[in-house]
């Protein structure tokens, strides 16, 4: 696993309930479940496959995955606001 912190906290198809992305696998993961697929998606996805690659860090993957998750809307701001699970 290629872990990165702090983790990135977004929201979940269920209601309350938010994951909190701490490696590049679980950034992947998310980002290929999210109908919302922006440039800053596409690049996401580039820079979590050269992160798993050994051809980027896992620092580069968090603020690209955040970048998306903003522009997705999926980036939760208020962290207290609801019930994190981490991955």
């Amino acid at each position: 696993m290629k872990w990165f912190s702090p983790g990135v906290p977004v929201r979940t198809d269920k209601p309350g309930v938010s994951l909190l992305v701490t490696s590049v696998e679980a950034a992947s993961d998310q980002l290929l479940g999210w109908a919302g697929r922006g440039p800053h998606w596409e690049r996401a996805v580039k820079v979590c496959a050269a992160a798993m690659a050994g051809q980027a860090t896992a620092q580069e993957a968090r603020r690209c995955f955040r970048l998306a998750a903003k522009e997705a809307g999926m980036l939760i701001k208020d962290e207290s606001a609801s019930r994190r699970l981490p991955r």
